[in-house]
């Protein structure tokens, strides 16, 4: 009987042993391993990874509002149908492969309204512009093609088409409807939407063979620029120079700034910079008893002298230079040669994204004995009329070669037409999509390729946002309306990169997987060897009891 009590009771003592044991791995396995991966893993806000992935193609409807009015006179006899009446034509932008590009021109054609018929009576195709200009309600992206008789006295003999300041141009009427929808046509590749801007605004996406020399010479979109004009004085014993730099900002760039304020924000600043030379030393040509700086030599001038500048230091915007370069009596008169070994004719030269320099010559006093330093009075005008030449050159608002029979209008005091504002917006419009676009992607790309960099949920919200954005964008770009498209693409790069130089996307804060294993084994080992080895057991004992035969009374 004692023998048969012991065994009861040690036979209770192991089963109790195998539920403690068997509990003991419940609560690791069922409640501490779930607690402990929870506590522990990388939050990972969501993402719209969809959105994202349907931007890699960017397809881009460009929609151009196009009004053709006919003045009366010029309707030509073989219209397909009466005024009013509207026509839709499509086609697509030459930008590669990876981007659908395409220009859809919503024309509409009527005739003259009375007040637009007095205008045109005008003596001059200025004083029409101006008066047409003031009877438009014309929206940033569309244009105003006014169709005159072949005798109007607007435009002077040899001149078929004139290109106003504005947003509006006078087409002289031609022989049939062919001969004006080629003109017409070759007019709005002109003033609307260029393929040659949209594609510099693809420049990353466009194969390099299909870009023309220039296209990547052009300023990169931005939500703003910094100017610094520089006066350079290496001789200040010899030379003392006076420069209004404040009034011919004022007088001169201002205006421009202003009419630029809607593309990006802009801050302006002046320096005297005194012994700073070129670092590049002029050939003497003793034909014309002057110094020579030669095409070549011309990209060793920048380093030594934007050394320094010091102007982009600090800078969270690019910058541009503009320089005035004095030079030295020693080296007195300099001059810049182009390729061809000819002067140029401005004395000054620009480097693509950076800004320009203008070598302004001092004439030689009369007398040998004159006291120096000579007092020398810069000529503003001269100065910022190559500035502002030079500035135009840097955001890509050059003058493309223009058939003869164009007349331009020149945009005075402003720097740029409304039409050339237009066609700055449309570039920067869709390199700023491009630009979101290709930020997302890598931003998508680098969290699903590293799963322990954390998410937070306001770097989710700037992705949302940025994705929006551009969807807005470019929905407002297939609807014609530039400007709300153009805003709508600054908010999208904003939160774009916002998210992407979030602080907290720095992968090197966290630990990786292995690591991560490291430091937890050793805490988990000695907790987790006595509970396997306690289930290692019971799974003995138990196939044990399968293979003792069964007792029968």
């Amino acid at each position: 009987m004692a023998a048969a009590a012991a065994a009861a009771a040690d036979e209770a003592e192991r089963s109790r042993g195998r539920r403690a044991a068997l509990c003991f791995a419940a609560i690791a396995v069922l409640l501490g391993l779930p607690l402990w991966w929870r506590t522990t893993e990388t939050y990972r806000a969501a993402l719209p990874y969809a959105g994202i992935a349907a931007l890699g193609r960017l397809p881009l409807q460009l929609s151009v509002p196009i009004s053709v009015v006919f003045a009366p006179g010029s309707v030509p006899a073989d219209l397909p149908r009466q005024l009013p009446y509207r026509d839709v034509r499509e086609e697509p932008v030459p930008v590669g492969s990876r981007s659908d590009v395409a220009a859809r021109y919503e024309e509409l054609y009527r005739g003259t309204t009375a007040r637009e018929a007095v205008a045109l009576g005008a003596a001059t195709a200025r004083e029409a512009d101006a008066a047409l200009h003031a009877l438009q309600d014309a929206s940033p992206g569309s244009l105003t093609v006014y169709v005159v008789p072949e005798s109007s006295p607007l435009l002077p003999q040899g001149t078929d088409v004139y290109m106003g300041k504005h947003r509006s141009a006078l087409l002289r009427a031609g022989q049939g409807l062919a001969a004006l929808r080629a003109r017409f046509q070759q007019l709005t590749r002109v003033m609307s939407l260029p393929a040659t801007s949209i594609a510099a605004a693809l420049a990353d996406r466009v194969p390099d063979g299909q870009l023309g020399p220039d296209a990547r010479r052009h300023l990169k979109s931005s939500l703003g620029y910094e100017i610094t004009f520089s006066l350079l004085n290496p001789d200040p014993k010899s030379h003392d120079v006076d420069w209004d730099i404040e009034g011919a900002v004022g007088r001169y760039v201002q205006p421009v700034l202003d009419k630029l304020s809607v593309v990006a924000n802009f801050s302006v600043d002046s320096q005297i910079l005194y012994y700073a030379v070129l670092g590049v030393t002029p050939r003497f040509d003793k034909e014309s008893s002057s110094f020579l700086l030669s095409a070549h030599s011309l990209p060793h001038v920048i380093n030594p002298v934007e050394a320094r500048l010091g102007s982009s230091a600090a800078s969270l915007y690019p910058v541009l230079n503009f320089l005035l370069y004095v030079p030295e009596r020693s080296h007195s008169p300099l001059y810049i040669q182009d390729k061809d070994g000819a002067p140029v004719p401005t004395n000054a030269f620009h480097s693509p994204r950076w800004g320009g320099i203008m070598i302004y010559n001092v004439e030689a006093p009369a007398s040998p004995q004159a006291s120096l330093p000579l007092h020398v009075d810069v000529d503003m005008v001269r100065v910022m009329e190559v500035f502002l030449a030079q500035l135009r050159l840097l955001f890509g608002i050059s003058r493309e070669e223009l058939p003869p029979e164009f007349q331009v209008e020149s945009p005075g005091n402003e720097g740029l037409a409304d039409w050339e504002l237009d066609r700055l917006l449309w570039a920067h419009t869709v390199e700023n999509i491009a630009t979101v676009a290709t930020t997302l992607t890598s931003l998508a790309q680098l969290l699903d390729q590293i799963s322990n960099i954390v998410i937070k949920d306001d770097v989710a919200s700037e992705v949302y946002h940025a994705v929006a954005s551009v969807q807005d964008a470019m929905a407002e770009l297939a609807e014609g309306r530039l400007r709300s498209a153009f805003q709508a693409s600054k908010e999208a790069v904003t939160s774009s990169e916002r998210a992407f130089f979030d602080p907290s996307l720095l992968h090197l804060l966290y630990f990786p997987d292995d690591q991560k294993f490291a430091i937890y084994i050793p805490l988990f080992l000695p907790m987790a060897v006595p509970i396997l080895l306690s289930l290692a057991k019971i799974l003995r004992e138990a196939r044990q009891r399968k293979k003792e035969p069964s007792k029968i009374d």
